[in-house]
């Protein structure tokens, strides 16, 4: 690790990543955002840690078998100083509490901006549809 303070921020930030994205979505851990993160992905945008925290709420009560697995994560200095840009690419699954219990698959990524060691903006994207998650409901 890096004796640069700044490099310690970053590394302790994706280490916290690695490990909520394991026990996601349980447990997480938001003292890692800024009050007034910034959040958007295809269904949402909003502003705040409390509405994240929300977000995160409804999918551990109404998705079950909630998982979200980690495929990569990497990071790189950002264009202000003292900031850090963040991607990770995922796979997102849980079954829907219909009566078939459908199985439904998102892959796709995030960009984080990382100022003075908190995530201040978190947006997501889908390498589908909307559409496409709305058909895997329907699909067999």
């Amino acid at each position: 690790m890096n004796a640069n303070p700044v490099s310690r921020d970053i590394d302790a930030i994706i280490d916290i990543l690695r490990h909520d994205y394991a026990r996601f979505p349980t447990d997480q851990t938001y003292e890692i955002y800024a009050s007034d993160v910034y959040f958007k992905d295809p269904t949402s945008e909003f502003r705040g840690v409390a509405r994240y925290r929300q977000t995160i709420a409804f999918i551990d009560r109404w998705f079950h078998q909630a998982q979200l697995d980690l495929h990569d994560i990497d990071y790189k200095p950002g264009h202000s100083p003292n900031t850090f840009d963040v991607r990770t690419e995922w796979t997102l699954s849980w079954t829907t509490p219909l009566p078939w219990s459908p199985r439904v698959t998102i892959s796709g990524w995030s960009d984080l901006v990382v100022s003075g060691g908190v995530i201040v903006s978190h947006i997501d994207g889908w390498q589908c549809s909307i559409w496409d998650v709305v058909r895997q409901h329907f699909s067999a």
